[in-house]
């Protein structure tokens, strides 16, 4: 018979530990441990080692962070203030995404536009919006710059990058020395931006880059513009592969900008001489007149043509393979040409505004408009819509927008709507987005406004329904052709 034997004990001790671990820890308890194997050493070898002196505290700064894990929390950081921006202007959200007047159906010739954001930022409150430009790849994303018209009151400048998705604050700014008068993003590259400035300086920006520095400057260039830059494009690459961007000038010279190897070189494409006017020193030498270029727009479809307009009124007809004359020239305006706008779907179509109150339309090649128009007040800016060969949209400097179909109504706008209290600013610029119905306008407040396109302002012909893209482009050039060839009848 087996006897069962047991005994009774009392638990072992039991505690609960808990700390925070990180590598600078994991670190400090390594050499903590390595240094006492070293004294223990010593000892066994019957060496006397001093006391190692108590260790200072080590304060981690949030430079010495890892620069992979910085990335990540403002990653992070920016996705949370677009959901809290998207919570804060919901109504606003849900407006640009499914309102549509309802009013138009009872309006057939007449449409709307709706306020939506405002996009603003201290230190741009007491400078002008002097260009506005949508990036071809986020059709979220467009550069806005910052600078003054005044002769007198010229400042700093800022260029700013902001996202529909965050209007509360720019994804990218840049402060500058000098006023920033025009912008383009490049229609490949997105994260390359070039900028013009009042002090006749071009840069490119990286937004890849981690710092803030522009890549290229022309400051140090010799032979660079000596007055303000009006007007910056990107061009096609060149043969060797460089990029390489278009520039013009209120000292009446189109610069073509290469960059190699992070430095600006320059070639002069053109000079906006002026052989009617003639001017004679005391000894009856002529000296030559340039023309003071204000603004330049490149051909659609063919890049080595561009139209120029200068501050007399005049727009020169060039091209960048024939540098020494001018393809033709014409007298457009009576005052300074503000903006030059190529039709989407025309090739030989193209608008131009002026400070003489008018907007008139061009055909190429041909020295008379096709249509004037007679807006009342200043116009700093016009542009095509990208969604109809037949609407356009002018900003007058009395706040007001005005937006016209020809294919509706050939002689008033189908919209004049006041979007700016004329009391307090005035208006700048104007600029169609190119993949939502809305359209942005800055002011001299350094405000960038957003409105939406009610339904009559972007009707679509019947034949569009259901249509592909190849057919859509088709519709929209046989409509402007028809109204082409209305126009033209009296003249037959």
């Amino acid at each position: 018979m087996l006897k069962e034997a047991a005994v009774e004990t009392q638990p072992p001790p039991r505690s609960t530990l808990s700390s925070n671990v990180n590598a600078w820890s994991i670190y400090d308890t390594y050499q903590s441990n390595f240094e006492q194997q070293q004294q223990e050493k010593l000892q066994a070898q019957g060496k006397a080692h001093p006391k190692p002196p108590a260790p200072k505290p080590v304060h981690v700064s949030l430079e010495r962070k890892d620069e992979q894990e910085i990335i990540k929390v403002s990653r992070q950081s920016r996705t949370v203030e677009r959901i809290v921006n998207q919570n804060t202007y919901d109504e606003i959200a849900q407006d640009f995404k499914y309102y549509e007047d309802a009013s138009d159906e009872f309006k057939e010739k007449e449409g709307t536009v709706l306020p939506l954001w405002r996009f603003s930022f201290d230190p741009v409150k007491k400078l002008a919006v002097t260009d506005i430009c949508w990036s071809e790849t986020y059709s979220d994303l467009f550069a806005a710059t910052f600078g003054s018209y005044n002769f007198l009151g010229q400042s700093y400048g800022q260029v700013c990058l902001y996202s529909l998705k965050n209007p509360t604050y720019p994804e990218y700014h840049l402060s500058t020395s000098s006023g920033v008068m025009c912008v383009d993003i490049h229609q490949t590259y997105p994260h390359l931006v070039c900028i013009g400035m009042y002090n006749g300086t071009v840069s490119v920006l990286s937004l890849q880059t981690q710092g803030r520095e522009p890549v290229c400057l022309s400051k140090t260039v010799k032979g660079r513009h000596a007055d303000s830059v009006n007007k910056v494009r990107w061009g096609p690459d060149n043969m060797d592969g460089n990029h390489n961007f278009y520039s013009v000038s209120a000292d009446g010279r189109v610069i073509n900008w290469q960059l190699v190897q992070s430095e600006l070189r320059l070639t002069e494409v053109t000079s906006l001489g002026m052989p009617e006017v003639k001017n004679e020193g005391p000894d009856g030498t002529v000296i030559p007149v340039r023309g003071c270029g204000s603004t330049f727009a490149f051909h659609r479809t063919d890049p080595s043509v561009f139209l120029v307009g200068t501050e007399e009124g005049n727009v020169y007809r060039c091209s960048t393979t024939y540098s020494s004359s001018f393809l033709s020239a014409f007298s457009a305006h009576m005052q300074s040409i503000y903006s030059i706008s190529w039709n989407f779907y025309h090739t030989g179509i193209f608008a131009t505004c002026s400070a003489d109150w008018t907007v008139k339309i061009w055909q190429q090649d041909v020295s008379s408009p096709l249509f004037v128009f007679d807006l009342a007040a200043p116009v700093g800016d016009v542009a095509w819509a990208p969604y109809s060969s037949t609407v356009f949209a002018a900003s007058t400097i009395d706040g007001r927008i005005h937006i016209f179909d020809l294919d509706i109504d050939k002689y008033r706008p189908i919209c004049c709507q006041a979007v700016i209290d004329m009391k307090k600013t005035r208006m700048t610029r104007v600029s169609f987005s190119l993949a939502h119905p809305i359209v942005l306008v800055g002011d001299e407040r350094g405000n960038v406004t957003s409105l939406k396109l009610s339904p009559n302002l972007r009707k679509k012909p019947k034949e569009a329904k259901n249509a592909d893209a190849k057919r859509l482009f088709e519709i929209e050039q046989e409509k402007i052709e028809k109204l082409l060839s209305i126009v033209r009848e009296p003249a037959a």
